[in-house]
């Protein structure tokens, strides 16, 4: 297991709970299939902080990252935490540009799975052929791929691309996907991702049954009534969470 960076009573209680709440994502994520050998990035931003968040350390699998262990660094890039971990420039390039311009957002998710790597390279995206893909219908924003994401330069398009949205599919590249909180962020994506996968066994079969705009809208509507009260993705995380802790609890440390 990767050496911990400081003990709890090194930092403030609310950066100790953000990390063990990333953490814990990044276990769930892993569960779940959605790894990406040591590459792709949750980030969560630091409460109480005005330019701080987590990341994962370069160069260790989802598997592997526990709270202590996350870094944290700044919207340049530095580290403020003495973590001995290198962060990943394509990473760091692209949600530090949205931690910056787009505050409200404090988790963003980027991966590469297989199911929203596929649609982010289809002509179209994501179309409204499943449950799960009427959520998102209207919602999701489109960015051309100009190449690894390691340029500062790009940042400009990246958010004048999602401005209004909370997705933003990279063609040929995969999804990024914000929230308000970690669970928003987490349950956005598992519904995503589920929509993805759908479209591609559809796609597969023959051709698929669109779903009519004046029904999505009704679907769109009434998605809040089938809602428990916690907060968005609340139930739904902390379920995971419980599955992951019986797998290994050792993200926590």
């Amino acid at each position: 297991m990767a050496t911990a960076l400081k003990t709890s009573t090194q930092m403030s209680t609310e950066e100790h709970e953000a990390r063990k709440l990333l953490a814990s994502c990044y276990r769930v994520f892993d569960m779940m299939g959605w790894s990406e050998m040591i590459y792709n990035h949750i980030t969560l931003k630091v409460p109480g902080e005005e330019d701080a968040f987590l990341i994962n350390p370069y160069g260790l699998h989802f598997s592997e990252v526990c709270a202590s262990n996350l870094v944290k660094i700044n919207s340049e890039g530095e580290k403020l935490d003495g973590s001995p971990y290198p962060v990943n420039k394509a990473g760091f390039t692209q949600h530090s540009v949205f931690h910056k311009r787009i505050p409200e957002m404090h988790c963003i998710i980027h991966t590469h799975t297989t199911a929203t790597m596929a649609v982010c390279s289809t002509e179209g995206g994501l179309q409204p052929t499943n449950f799960y893909a009427c959520n998102f219908i209207g919602n999701i924003a489109y960015h051309d791929f100009e190449g690894v994401t390691v340029r500062a330069e790009e940042g400009d398009r990246l958010v004048e691309a999602v401005t209004g949205k909370r997705i933003l599919m990279l063609r040929n590249h995969g999804p990024v996907v914000m929230g308000r909180t970690l669970p928003e962020a987490f349950i956005t994506y598992w519904a995503l991702q589920r929509a993805c996968e759908i479209q591609l066994a559809t796609m597969s079969m023959g051709k698929p049954i669109l779903v009519s705009q004046d029904v999505i809208d009704v679907h769109q509507r009434d998605l809040s009534q089938v809602q428990l009260p916690m907060g968005a993705g609340v139930p739904d995380f902390a379920a995971m969470v419980r599955k992951v802790d019986k797998i290994d609890p050792s993200w926590r440390d």
